[in-house]
Order: C-alpha cells, then sequence, then structure tokens
C-alpha cells in the first residue's frame, strides 16, 4: 500500500524532537526560512519581522540574523516582506489581544507574508481559527505538514507550504495526507476478470425530476472502471435513465434487494428522495444486504446509526454532516476535523466529510485529508460522481477507508484532467477519470 505522506499534530511533533539538540533544530529552521524568503522574494530588500518570545520567534531571529548579513535591512514600516513568527505550533484557542493587534498589523502591511512553521492564529493540531489569523503567502514548516496546515479553515490562511529538513526522522502520525500514489492501490482488470469480477456496482436512487444523480453516479462507476453497473429506479424513471447511460442495466425499486444480490458494492442515494418509503428502503438496504455501500445524499436525511451487517461509507457535505449531528453547518466548517471524527464514531463506518479539503475518518484510524482538486469542483452534481467512483473500488474489493481515500483522489484529479476547468461540470469530471486513472501507470 501507498505510504501516505504524515500530517503532524503539536504534541506528535514535540515527539518528534524529543531528545536533539534544540539549538541545532532551531539554526536549521532559521536558515531555512532566510534561504526560502530569498528565493522566492529575491528582490526585496525591506524585511519586517514580527517574532513572538517562544521557540517560532527564536526561528525568525535566527533567520533575520541570515538574512541581514546577506545584506537584508530590517525595518518597522513600508517592508517588501513581513515575517510572521509571532505563535508556533502551540497555539490553544484564540490569540491574547495584544497578539491579535500584531496579527492585524501583518495583515494590513500591503507586502507579502512569510509565516514560520505555521501562520499565527491557526491551530496546528486541527486547522482551526477561533479568533485573529495571519494570511500568509507562504509558510516555511519545520520537519513536516501540519494538520492545521492541510485542513479548514486553517488551509486557506497557508498560502504555499514549503517543508524544511531541521535533522528529524520521520515519526508515525495519526493522521495522513492523500497524494496521487494513493491511485496505484486500485486494482486494476487482469486477463482472468470478466465484467462481474471487474467490480458490480448497484446504484440505487433517481426519483422522478431526480434522474441526473444517479445518471452521474453510474457513468462515474463505469469511468472508473467497474465492469458492471445497474441502476435501480422507481419505474416512472427507467425510461429517461434508458436514455441517459446506454452501458447501466436497469431495474425498478421494487427488486433492488434481488439486484443486490449480485452486487460487489451500493450506491445509495443519489436522487432517491426523503419520503417515508425511500427512509425505509435506506434502513433496510443498509440492514440486511451483506455488501460494502456508499451512502450518499438523500439516503443520509435523518439516518441513525445501527449494526450493519458489512462495510458502509457516508458521505455528506457540511450541512448534511451537521443534521446527522445535529448542529449548524457553520459549526462543521469551524471545526471540520473533530466533527469528522464524532461521526466516524457515532456511526462506526468510515465518514467522508466533502470539501476542498475532503477528510476521510475511519473509528479509531485517524483521518486522511485529500486537497489536490481544483476550486471548480464545488458545483453541483460532483458529489454524485464522487459516490459511483467509491463505490467502483469498493466492488474492486478495496479496504473502504483507502477506496474513499483513492476515490477522493480520483475525482480530485480529474478536475485537473478535464477539458474544461472554467465552468467545469459534473459530466467533464466523469469523463476526465480514466485519464486521472491512467497516470497511476504512466508516473
Amino acid at each position: 500500500m501507498a505510504d501516505l505522506e504524515p500530517l503532524y499534530t503539536a504534541e506528535e511533533m514535540r515527539a518528534a524532537e524529543a531528545g536533539h539538540d534544540v539549538d541545532a533544530m532551531m539554526q536549521r529552521a532559521g536558515a531555512a526560512v532566510a534561504d526560502e524568503l530569498m528565493h522566492r522574494f529575491p528582490d526585496a530588500r525591506r524585511i519586517l519581522l514580527h517574532a513572538g518570545g517562544g521557540a517560532n520567534g527564536g526561528d525568525g531571529r535566527i533567520a533575520a540574523d541570515i538574512l541581514e548579513a546577506a545584506g537584508r535591512e530590517l525595518v518597522e514600516e513600508r517592508p517588501d516582506v513581513v515575517i510572521d513568527a509571532l505563535l508556533g505550533t502551540g497555539l490553544m484557542g484564540a490569540p491574547r489581544e495584544e497578539t491579535s493587534r500584531l496579527i492585524d498589523e501583518i495583515n494590513e502591511a500591503g507586502a507579502p507574508v512569510l509565516a514560520v512553521d505555521i501562520p499565527s492564529g491557526v491551530n496546528a493540531s486541527t486547522g482551526e481559527v477561533a479568533g485573529a489569523a495571519v494570511r500568509a503567502d507562504v509558510t516555511v514548516t519545520m520537519h513536516g505538514p501540519k494538520v492545521g496546515l492541510a485542513v479548514s479553515p486553517g488551509r486557506f490562511h497557508v498560502g504555499d507550504v514549503a517543508v524544511a529538513d531541521i535533522g528529524l526522522e520521520a515519526a508515525a502520525t495519526e493522521h495522513r495526507l492523500v497524494g496521487r500514489e494513493i491511485l496505484a492501490e486500485v486494482p486494476r482488470r487482469s486477463p482472468r476478470d470478466n465484467k462481474y469480477t471487474a467490480g458490480h456496482v448497484l446504484v440505487v436512487g433517481g426519483s422522478r425530476g431526480m434522474t441526473g444523480a444517479p445518471t452521474l453516479a453510474a457513468r462515474a462507476a463505469l469511468r472508473a472502471d467497474a465492469g458492471y453497473v445497474t441502476i435501480a429506479a422507481p419505474a416512472e424513471s427507467l425510461p429517461v435513465l434508458e436514455t441517459l447511460v446506454l452501458e447501466a442495466v436497469k431495474r425498478p425499486l421494487d427488486d433492488v434487494f434481488e439486484a443486490a444480490e449480485r452486487a460487489g458494492a451500493l450506491a445509495v442515494g443519489p436522487g432517491l428522495g426523503r419520503g417515508a418509503h425511500a427512509k425505509a428502503l435506506v434502513r433496510r438496504l443498509l440492514a440486511e444486504v451483506d455488501v460494502p455501500a456508499v451512502v450518499d445524499a438523500d439516503a443520509l436525511f435523518e439516518l441513525e446509526p445501527a449494526d450493519w451487517p458489512a462495510p458502509r461509507i457516508l458521505t455528506p457535505h457540511e450541512g448534511e454532516l451537521g443534521r446527522l449531528l445535529g448542529r449548524e453547518s457553520g459549526q462543521i466548517a469551524a471545526h471540520r476535523l473533530a466533527s469528522v471524527e464524532e461521526a466516524a464514531e457515532r456511526f462506526g463506518c468510515v465518514v467522508v466529510l466533502k470539501g476542498e479539503d475532503s477528510l476521510v475518518a475511519a473509528p479509531g484510524r485517524g483521518v486522511f485529508v485529500c486537497a489536490l482538486g481544483l476550486p471548480s469542483l464545488a458545483t453541483a452534481g460532483t458529489g454524485d460522481v464522487l459516490t459511483g467512483v467509491t463505490a467502483a473500488f469498493l466492488a474492486k474489493g478495496m479496504e473502504p477507508q483507502r477506496a474513499a481515500a483513492a476515490a477522493c483522489a480520483a475525482q480530485q484529479l480529474a478536475s485537473h484532467e478535464a477539458e474544461q476547468r472554467y465552468g467545469l461540470v459534473a459530466s467533464d469530471v466523469v469523463e476526465a477519470l480514466p485519464r486521472a486513472l491512467a497516470r497511476r501507470i504512466a508516473d
């Protein structure tokens, strides 16, 4: 399996640093900051340093000494670049009033900002921002990326990230960062495969007026290399689906349990509706069908934890997760990491909190963070695409958390492969999936 990149919490960084020469680490950190500044801003002559009293401030002061020796001038006004070395990875909660004032000064300086280790005001262990926070153009982080650099809202403050080697060994971390390499884990078809063994996905949804959602999920599963896709939908929707997805088999919703007997994975919810019949069907499918399932969209409505017979992957956005946890979507957005971990524990399964940084949590196994896509993915239907891809990977036999993470990577990388980047629609992502998946071989 792919060795995913560690994401460090503040506590994990302290453990990694234990027993090492602090002065030597600070010298390397300060040198890395100075080198990055001179490389990134070669014409910058006037440098403004905001340094706190801790180790983060010490890194900044060492960088300032190196910059002065290289002919840069340290100033208090009209800077070409500002160095933020106020707060390090130990911040908990909001900065104090005086520090908040300095953070505001940094943001209003009218010059590019280079943050040392993490922008001041961002929680390194969670990505939460409880008060004022620096908006950096580049962040030089020590040893390895921190959770707060990858998880929003913190990730929106960091700019470009440069990782500095300060002489530490790699260490185990609870959370990890997903890269393209995870796609190498997706099983490829062999000469021995037939259309069923290559992955049979059953998509359940498609109420009247909502046939687009299962269409996208089914086409995404096919483009993600599933060998066979069935759509179970209300009878009145089948004629429409016949014209939208030529390659998929269509079955009336009344036959869904019979169709599930041959499926390798279910994709439950796209366009299903939220009526009493739909909710009862979801409960029965999840309780009775011993097949892995992706649960999305309408199937998440009023979902309750249960002792399910097979793996389930829930794929909510912030609003849907808020309803599952009884909170407003804004609370989920402010506490994304904690929220997805809570949901995974409560439901006893993998939960994917969708977003620019998609978080893939499994009970007791940490969170995978996948942030490889373009902002254009924030458009209707891309969640249905993710559902189809995840179901295809489940049907191929992948472990659920890895399947969900690989699906996030495939969907996000497809946004780069799509012919249309401006005005991207979900169908463009579907058509680009084979190119994104092919890169795992070419690269």
